[in-house]
């Protein structure tokens, strides 16, 4: 018996062409032209966090305390007034006819009867109630002459404007943060051995405008002088009194200018 043979006559055929079909996809794939288009890598960003923050005046002129808006009370409204005003006639403008001298007769001429005049669709306007008798049933005006608007809270003064800024931790942080970051442009430390041991305390006194009102007066930490900073105390010191002098007239808000008035700072490597 003749053995079958492996592969029938349509694998002869399909198998070839299966062949062809992958090296084709296999050619495509390599011979693919190159893209041009090149991916740009984003740009580093520079993020920095704020540890300041500004302070800013709720107030011009800020008072301690300020007046609640007031309104007037209002009464009961006016109950409608269902008295209508009498219907006046209009008057009679008809011109009166001469007399005529009519012959008498025996026949009676009727008499015509009498036009109404009136018109029923004009009536007189209803007049408004006097002031007097609106403050007696309660009504007027809904915002009277003595309206205060106000500016804050309180019933015990009459100042309408707007309370005046309160000082607490997050002010007083705000506002030595404002003063560091104007001497600290102006400040440099001196150079040599030991000399970032050193610190030293300026006090100085401050106008309204920010200027220096007076010297400004520095003495050096005896704890941070040793013998090999000891050349260096004098000019630390006159370096910290020149930032300050460089930094006037200072810029801070001036609804706080009891706690900025009269300052003492220190000054060391790390201002």
């Amino acid at each position: 018996m003749q053995e079958a043979g492996i592969f029938r006559k349509e694998d002869s055929i399909a198998l070839p062409v299966a062949v062809v079909l992958h090296l084709g996809v296999a050619a495509l794939l390599v011979l693919q032209p190159v893209r041009d288009e090149v991916v740009q890598i984003p740009q580093r960003m520079s993020v920095s966090l704020a540890t300041e923050v500004g302070l800013e005046a709720t107030a011009p002129d800020p008072a301690s305390e300020s007046s609640a808006a007031i309104a007037p009370v209002l009464g009961e409204e006016l109950a409608p007034d269902n008295t209508e005003a009498p219907t006046e006639a209009a008057p009679d403008t008809t011109p009166t006819p001469p007399p005529v001298n009519v012959t008498r007769s025996n026949t009676t001429t009727p008499t015509p009867p009498a036009r109404d005049r009136s018109r029923p669709d004009r009536t007189r306007p209803k007049p408004s109630p006097s002031p007097a008798r609106a403050a007696e049933r309660g009504g007027g005006s809904r915002i009277g002459d003595d309206f205060l608007p106000g500016q804050g809270s309180s019933t015990t003064t009459t100042e309408t404007r707007a309370p005046a800024a309160t000082f607490g931790r997050r002010e007083r942080a705000s506002l030595a943060s404002a003063i560091t970051r104007q001497l600290r442009r102006h400040w440099t430390a001196p150079n040599g051995v030991d000399a970032d041991k050193l610190v030293s305390t300026v006090s100085w006194k401050l106008n309204q405008n920010g200027s220096l009102r007076g010297s400004p007066t520095c003495r050096t930490d005896p704890g941070s002088i040793t013998a090999s900073n000891k050349p260096q105390a004098g000019l630390h010191c006159d370096r910290a009194i020149r930032a300050v002098r460089r930094a006037a007239p200072f810029k801070l808000p001036e609804q706080f200018y009891s706690r900025w008035d009269d300052l003492e700072w220190t000054f060391d490597r790390r201002l």
